[in-house]
């Protein structure tokens, strides 16, 4: 199979790395990367060690940039194109790939910004504003960038309402060390996605001031149940959240010390402001862009999302960590299920 990944970062490196080295599957698999430096660097070292340090580019895997060819036509050749740039490089990549015939997905997990008082897009609504022609889903799930370079068992969802789109992620991904497996909700694994990240900055500032274990699994516990109200909202099923995408990433991205939304919360509980916090990260956090539009949308659907909404006003610098627990313990007494 024919597939192209734009996109150099850990998590599009790390998915080139793990479909190249499934040797029995023959995969020809190509990493395309913007940056002219980090294509020579990648070709020369054949590690991206900005990225993905320590981890060896397989030999069949080929490294391509701008200089060599442009994404469409890249994508002319392919039989599956995978997009693992961040939200806010997503439009600008379907835009390329309008006139794309085959299989597309993203990696990305979030909201792309919305202008002033408008909230933003979920990708599969990017898609269809800038590319309503392209066959496209979503892989996701709980998953590390380096883990699974390094072959570590895990599992991803393909999600897409085009059954072909499905098969062709999990005839790419599916192997020894990498479970797929295929559900046709896009939007209940988009809004899952997204919203474990804000949620694992809350749950990064409840270990930071050492609020215990019982802190947390209430809190991820609660957060399931805001990512589950708006997502059946935004039309997806409620199974879908008790799935990998849903409370498999929250887990995962929740109390993993790989996580970057969760470091974010630890920072802040640290003391540190958002830009502090973000600027120690080196990488991008989802969670930190997104937290706004989650709770806009939740806004405009009538929706309570009260972890979400003292997320955003911590990222925002109007409320102090201390200050925020106390915002979500002085709640008034509510039904579980409400």
């Amino acid at each position: 199979m024919n597939i192209v990944v734009i996109g150099a970062g850990a998590w599009g490196t790390a998915l080139a790395v793990n479909a190249a080295s499934h040797w029995q599957a023959m995969h020809t698999v190509t990493l395309w990367a913007r940056d002219v430096a980090q294509v020579a660097a990648l070709q020369a070292v054949r590690e991206n060690q900005r990225y993905l340090p320590a981890v060896a580019l397989p030999p069949s895997l080929q490294v391509l940039g701008p200089s060599h060819t442009s994404v469409a036509a890249l994508a002319a050749d392919a039989e599956l194109v995978v997009l693992a740039t961040p939200m806010a490089g997503l439009r600008s990549l379907l835009t390329q790939l309008a006139d794309c015939r085959v299989p597309v997905a993203w990696l990305c997990k979030g909201f792309e910004p919305g202008a002033a008082g408008s909230a933003g897009l979920m990708a599969h609504e990017i898609q269809t504003l800038v590319a309503p022609a392209v066959l496209g889903g979503a892989l996701s799930g709980p998953s590390f960038a380096l883990e699974v370079a390094r072959g570590q068992p895990t599992a991803l969802v393909a999600a897409s309402p085009h059954p072909v789109v499905r098969q062709a992620l999990v005839a790419a991904f599916h192997g020894p060390t990498l479970r797929v497996y295929a559900n046709d909700d896009l939007i209940g694994v988009e809004v899952g996605g997204a919203v474990k990240n804000v949620l694992a900055i809350a749950t990064g500032l409840c270990d930071g001031l050492n609020l215990g274990l019982n802190a947390r699994a209430a809190l991820i516990t609660r957060g399931l149940a805001e990512m589950t109200r708006l997502g059946v909202a935004l039309g997806a099923r409620p199974d879908t959240f008790m799935g990998l995408s849903g409370l498999g990433d929250l887990v995962l991205t929740a109390t993993g010390s790989l996580s970057r939304n969760r470091q974010v919360g630890l920072a802040l509980a640290a003391g540190q402001s958002c830009a502090q916090a973000v600027a120690s990260l080196g990488h991008v956090a989802e969670g930190v862009y997104s937290a706004r539009t989650v709770v806009e949308r939740a806004r405009q659907l009538g929706l309570e999302m009260p972890i979400a909404q003292t997320v955003v006003a911590l990222l925002d610098g109007e409320l102090l960590a201390a200050d925020a627990v106390a915002r979500l313990m002085g709640r008034e007494p509510t039904g579980e299920t409400a």
